[in-house]
């Protein structure tokens, strides 16, 4: 489904838990976030993309993501403090847009590279500067203590990686982007990550007219009912349609959907379409679910019967699809080879459709060779 909205002409913006939409990602040249030791997650919510613009949305998104790395969950702050960091902003982008007179004659252009290492310098130097100038007291911005705090992600600090991104810096148009939360759901870095998906997709949302964006938010939603994230989904539900978007949420277990409160409500009650797998597990416990999920007694029939009488000389999978609650039908889902080999999770054959990448230069050319080898 997925491939199909990205082929036409949908952006995708996925988050997910488990690597499952890597070869999906890799087949269509789209980003990958995700984090290892050896290559962490990076982003740069200072560079301005091709389309985008330093608008009032985007210079909002920037104080927030400021203001949640200097102060704690619990700690508040005050008007002159947002207004320093506005401020601090302004000047900021005003001096990356003159151009430099350092450079030799004729050059052009300006050396200052936008991402947080060059506004972590601009607020220790010229910012500094200006409120010494201003006689700004430090009960009104206590410039030291932004420093101290915010150091760690400065060059050379523990967390210098993550803002200061010089590649997959323009997500406005990129057209598919995963964000992989497994190894981070419980990092530091964490509630840094999931202000940038929610500016990220936010802003496709408002500046790409016309065109349709869907975001799917897979197992990771778990992870993310915390931080604000539950009240952004929230509202996800009840504006994105309002933009030409879709929000979908995937779960495996029933009980998940159940015992949160902000899905149960704000989710259930907001999709119009429903898609159900097969159920056979749940089948003496169905009730919930149908109570749930407001089934009719033949939308029920009609779950329950999935995958109970396919046609033996072939190999596909049935799937439950209800829409508005006024079409409900079960529908047979065959893939070729090729795409199941791009679209598995089964650990086994997901190394091997790697290690064929890998030999054959792509990961197209290598589903090519495995796919020819299987049918040989």
């Amino acid at each position: 489904m997925v491939r199909s909205y990205y082929e036409a002409g949908a952006h995708v913006v996925l988050v997910d838990v488990g690597h499952s939409y890597k070869g999906l990602c890799d087949l269509v040249d789209g980003y990958y976030f995700a984090y290892s030791e050896q290559d962490p997650i990076r982003f740069n919510p200072f560079y301005i993309g091709e389309g985008d613009s330093l608008d009032i949305e985007k210079k909002e998104s920037i104080k927030t993501l400021l203001l949640a790395l200097w102060k704690k969950d619990d700690e508040s702050f005050s008007r002159s403090e947002y207004v320093a960091l506005s401020n601090a902003l302004q000047g900021y982008f005003e001096k990356l847009a003159s151009p430099s007179p350092t450079l030799p004659e004729g050059k052009g252009g300006n050396p200052i590279f936008p991402c947080f290492d060059t506004f972590y310098e601009y607020v220790q130097t010229d910012f500094m500067e200006a409120l010494k100038r201003e006689n700004v007291r430090e009960k009104y911005f206590d410039i030291d203590n932004f420093l101290f705090v915010l150091r760690p992600f400065y060059s050379g600090g523990e967390f210098d990686y993550l803002l200061n991104a010089t590649k997959n810096l323009d997500l406005l148009q990129q057209r598919f982007i995963v964000f992989e939360l497994d190894n981070i759901k419980d990092h530091a870095i964490f509630p840094v990550v999931t202000l940038i998906i929610m500016e990220v997709f936010i802003s496709k949302m408002r500046k790409l007219k016309g065109i349709r964006k869907m975001i799917l938010i897979e197992e990771a939603w778990k992870a993310l009912m915390r931080d604000g994230f539950a009240a952004y989904i929230k509202y996800l539900f009840k504006t994105v349609r309002k933009h030409f978007g879709e929000a979908i949420v995937v779960t495996q277990e029933i009980e998940d959907i159940i015992s949160s409160p902000v899905v149960k409500q704000a989710i259930i009650n907001n999709s119009d379409c429903k898609i159900l797998l097969d159920q056979s597990k749940y089948q003496n416990k169905f009730d919930d679910i149908q109570a749930l999920l407001g089934l009719t007694e033949k939308e029920k029939a009609l779950v329950l019967s999935v995958n109970k009488a396919n046609d033996p000389t072939k190999k596909y999978k049935e799937v439950f699809i209800s829409l508005g609650g006024t079409l409900s039908k079960v529908y047979r889902t065959e893939v070729s080879l090729e795409e199941y080999l791009a679209y598995t999770t089964e650990e086994r054959e997901k190394v091997k459709v790697q290690q064929y990448a890998a030999e054959y230069g792509s990961i197209e050319k290598g589903i090519e060779a495995l796919a020819l080898e299987v049918t040989q």
